[in-house]
């Protein structure tokens, strides 16, 4: 046997099947290209093609630097509040509330099914955090739903748009605090 392959056995069907491989040198390549395999798949899933983890077509920005960050309400007015609450503390460029989604869930046992609001939230990824906490804060459910989602691509004026007004909220996340 040589020095840079290993002996793999495959067994199926009762027979023997011997295949040699390389070892490290080759595997490293394999290895690499299998780190980028769920950002492939996701792309082929979505029909765009894969993003790199650098900027884009000199746009400048950075896949997944914004969010989108998904939030369910009993009801429109609680939905608005908490959607008006967020823009104006800058930890949100822009929410949408989509009126009257049907959520089907398990909840203590029992399988509910309620009428909701859904928030689509639009902010830096950095603020998810801070997001998460302040709906925890304000919101009537006992757990709520605050999901986020990394925006890997997106109309680069619009996505400047959303870290630029939410550009306060980070600096006051991010500043020590004067005690």
């Amino acid at each position: 046997m040589s020095c840079g392959r290993a002996p793999v056995v495959l067994l199926g069907g009762g027979a023997t099947l011997l295949v040699s491989i390389l070892w490290m040198p080759a595997l490293l390549p394999l290895a690499s290209r299998l780190l980028l395999l769920p950002r492939a798949l996701l792309s082929m899933a979505s029909g765009s093609p894969p993003s790199q983890p650098s900027p884009a077509s000199g746009s400048g920005y950075v896949p997944g630097s914004v969010s989108a960050a998904f939030v369910t309400c009993p009801n429109e007015k609680v939905a608005k509040e908490i959607a008006r609450a967020v823009v104006e503390k800058r930890l949100a460029a822009c929410v949408n509330l989509i009126p009257q989604i049907l959520s089907i869930y398990e909840w203590k046992g029992k399988i509910e099914e309620d009428s909701e609001v859904l928030m689509m939230i639009k902010t830096q990824s950095s603020l998810v955090p801070a997001l998460t906490e302040f709906v925890r804060s304000v919101h009537p459910y006992e757990v709520a739903e605050v999901i986020a989602l990394p925006v890997e691509q997106g109309n680069p004026p619009y996505l400047h748009w959303v870290r630029q007004v939410t550009e306060a909220a980070t600096d006051s996340a991010t500043a020590p605090s004067s005690a």
